[in-house]
């Protein structure tokens, strides 16, 4: 309850009072009067000292009536006990009877000029407004519609240094009078109650008594709009200056602008928008266009079954917008935005609907339409058909977590994967242009588990198909074939990854042109082959190429120049150049973290680079320091048994190792390992990198029985292809190369290496 230019002091108050105190309570100031009640910012006195907002109702209004209301809204009031919503601490009534009540006051800024007065970025501003949900949601839990959201009812102050909002003024004059604070508006035709900027259509709407909590959703929306663009969905002049029918009729019928338009339409203006969220206007524009439109302009629905159904649902997919999940919002259909057009322009429609008559009555044009009519048939049955197989398909897949068929057994989701590799040779054979969209997608899954042989196996059946059915220059075949090349590459097959790339990268740069984000994805991918094969000079201009390219057609917070950016540090630090690697991933952390927020999952991937960086550059209490942060968050965020968290710990091992602490390192990675066989598997490539590091920690601990032991279980397990090149020249395994032992299990690496090459 902000202090505000039109606040008066006890003496300078046009409200006469007979008083200056009220019990414990020193009256101080006057925050605001409205038709009913009066706001003072008070002093407790007694038992302790604190200063309050007390809330009273007006000298001459105290009829039973009003009084019934007051108590009823105050008893409302107090079933609340939540931290975004104010708190109220006490009742009574003045010596002449006058009801009032004591609440928390709330010496804070709206919640839009707070996040413009920091500079808020987006996700800061979602994850402020997020808990604003909260507090509107546990209202409507008490049975509790604010119907009066706007952004002066909900105050922003720091606790802890961190911004707290709190709601304020749940209706408290909703029913008799103006806000205590700002304009409330009222129609002598029926009890409209609101701000007309941040009013549901059903508000608008005389006729309507049947309000419930989604009127508080609509209203969540348009702040939220207000917090991503820096306007209203509805400018002043779009609401102002007509009679009250007039604007009732403009808010229920007129549909808002996209954020992402509306940002593009401000022209000079946007500019101190994006400013105050630490964006450029064309970036604040590329960031709000897709899910956050589709989130907002949701909650603005006019049709409020089409409406997030609480403020717990719009908060929910906020949070999965934040945690790169799937949204559930999403643009309207086709045939939703016809019935909208057809409402809005039932005369023009009519017209048009008239002359379209007359047209259809030649018989040409029965003829086309008759044509176009079989074609629609025929697509929609070849559609029909296709959807059909997909979901027989998708069923087979989850028939093997069925009861009968698991037996009593726990089925993991990598098992009804595993099944469905097997069985989408023959369950899409039918559609083949499905099928391959299907092993893509599943070669895909694969990769990111790690599980490259799968995942080759899958891409490679995907491009076949696809250069069978669509062509060798199709877009979706050349998908395929880029991620095809990514599990040879993993699994050490570098010569075949080079030339699927080339062949890939020569055709984009043909078909899709040399700024295609496709083809400049392709550059990148070839520039890591190349510094795999320590071709560090022709991979570091690819990678250079790449990072330009995106810096100028994506802006430098994109993530794909982002990526361009790490490839390049990594060369960078393969190449010696630790000062121009550190530079790179110092300012890809800084853009990462700003962006995307700290805890996001290629943010810490930036800072598992940084901090391998430093370690080569000898700063290892910096880079011991960043690896622990990066576990903690991993482990907080991912879980401790994520893949990526298990790379944390492996990291931080390594570096022990590096510090000469053994037993710290045998400890942490022992743990690691048992983890990664357990979730992984033993064949896992991470799995294998594990135990070999173990048996390096073995070999400087002198037990080298044990130390050859785990090597050899790595090279069995997988990682012949590195081990065989890195065991003769890894300074840790000096010691044992006049063993015989040692030697012979050289050439067993190799041997294996050998084979799965061939294979």
């Amino acid at each position: 309850m902000p202090d505000t230019p039109d606040d008066k002091t006890l003496s300078e108050s046009s409200v006469q009072v007979s008083f200056t105190s009220i019990g414990p309570y020193r009256l101080i100031q006057m925050l605001g009067v409205g038709g009913m009640g009066e706001v003072w910012r008070a002093e407790q006195t007694v038992p302790f000292h604190r200063t309050v907002a007390l809330k009273l109702i007006k000298a001459g209004m105290d009829t039973n009536a009003v009084v019934a209301r007051f108590d009823s809204e105050r008893q409302a009031l107090a079933l609340m006990e939540h931290p975004n919503i104010a708190k109220v601490f006490e009742a009574g009534a003045t010596p002449e009877g006058r009801p009032y009540f004591v609440m928390e006051y709330v010496p804070g800024l709206p919640i839009t000029d707070y996040c413009d007065r920091h500079r808020l970025t987006i996700h800061e501003r979602l994850s402020l407004f997020m808990r604003v949900c909260e507090g509107v949601q546990h209202a409507h839990q008490k049975a509790i519609i604010h119907r009066d959201l706007k952004p002066s009812n909900i105050l922003v102050q720091e606790l802890d240094q961190k911004p707290v909002p709190k709601i304020i003024d749940f209706g408290l004059a909703k029913a008799t009078g103006p806000r205590l604070t700002e304009a409330t508006m009222y129609t002598e035709f029926g009890r409209i109650v609101g701000t007309p900027d941040y009013m549901s259509p059903e508000q608008a709407d005389v006729t309507e008594h049947n309000i419930d909590t989604r009127t508080d959703v609509y209203s969540l929306g348009v702040i939220l709009y207000e917090l991503l663009v820096g306007t209203l969905p509805f400018g002043p002049a779009e609401l102002r200056g007509t009679a009250a029918q007039d604007l009732l009729q403009k808010i229920r019928a007129k549909e808002p602008t996209r954020p992402s338009i509306k940002i593009k339409s401000l022209g000079k203006s946007s500019e101190d928008s994006a400013s105050k969220r630490q964006e450029e206007p064309s970036s604040l524009q590329r960031h709000l266009r897709g899910e956050l439109d589709w989130i907002t302009m949701k909650a603005l629905e006019k049709d409020r079954t089409r409406r997030f159904g609480s403020p717990s649902d719009l908060a929910a997919d906020l949070h999965r917008y934040l945690h790169q999940q799937p949204v559930l919002a999403g643009p309207p259909s086709a045939s939703y935005r016809a019935s909208k057009f057809i409402r809005r322009h039932r005369f023009g429609v009519a017209v048009a609907a008239a002359a379209a008559v007359l047209l259809i009555a030649f018989a040409v044009t029965m003829a086309v339409q008759a044509r176009h009519i079989a074609k629609e048939r025929d697509r929609a049955n070849r559609e029909a058909e296709t959807s059909k197989r997909v979901s027989q398909f998708m069923a087979s897949m989850f028939k093997v977590a069925d009861p009968h068929q698991a037996r009593g057994n726990t089925i993991t989701a990598r098992e009804i994967l595993d099944k469905a590799s097997k069985d989408i040779h023959t369950g899409l054979a039918k559609d083949p242009e499905v099928q391959a969209q299907m092993m893509h997608l599943m070669g895909g899954v694969y990769d990111n588990l790690g599980l490259y042989p799968q995942a080759q196996s899958l891409f490679a059946d995907a491009v076949e198909i696809r250069k069978r059915v669509l062509g060798p220059e199709n877009s979706d075949t050349l998908k395929s074939m880029h991620g095809l090349c990514r599990p040879l590459r993993e699994q050490g097959q570098y010569a075949e990854a080079e030339k699927l790339q080339r062949d890939t990268l020569d055709i984009e740069r043909r078909v899709l042109g040399n700024e295609n984000p496709e083809t400049l994805a392709s550059v990148a991918e070839l520039a890591i082959i190349l510094d795999n094969e320590a071709r560090y000079p022709e991979a570091e201009k690819l990678a250079q190429e790449a990072l330009d390219t995106n810096r100028r057609i994506l802006g430098v917070e994109d993530d794909q120049t982002q990526w361009a950016m790490i490839i390049l540090a990594s060369i960078f630090a393969d190449e010696g150049r630790l000062a121009d690697a550190e530079k790179l991933y110092r300012e890809a952390l800084d853009v990462r973290r700003r962006v995307f927020g700290p805890d996001q999952p290629d943010t810490l991937s930036v800072m598992d680079g940084y901090a391998t960086t430093l370690a080569m550059e000898h700063h290892n209490d910096e880079a011991e320091k960043m690896l622990r942060e990066t576990l903690d968050i991993r482990r907080r965020v991912l879980g401790s048994e994520h893949r990526d968290t298990l790379m944390s710990m492996n990291n931080l091992a390594n570096m022990q190792f590096i510090e000469g602490h053994y037993g710290e390192a045998e400890k942490l990675e022992r743990q690691t390992l048992e983890i990664q066989r357990r979730i992984l598997g033993p064949d896992h490539p991470d799995t294998a990198m594990s135990t070999y590091n173990l048996g390096g920690i073995a070999l400087r601990k002198g037990k080298t029985d044990e130390a050859l032991s785990l090597l050899r279980e790595a090279i069995d397990h997988g990682l012949a292809p590195n081990i065989a090149v890195n065991m003769e020249k890894d300074p840790d395994l000096l010691a044992l190369y006049k063993d015989p032992r040692f030697t012979s299990l050289v050439a067993h690496a190799k041997e294996r290496a050998a084979v799965q090459k061939l294979n």
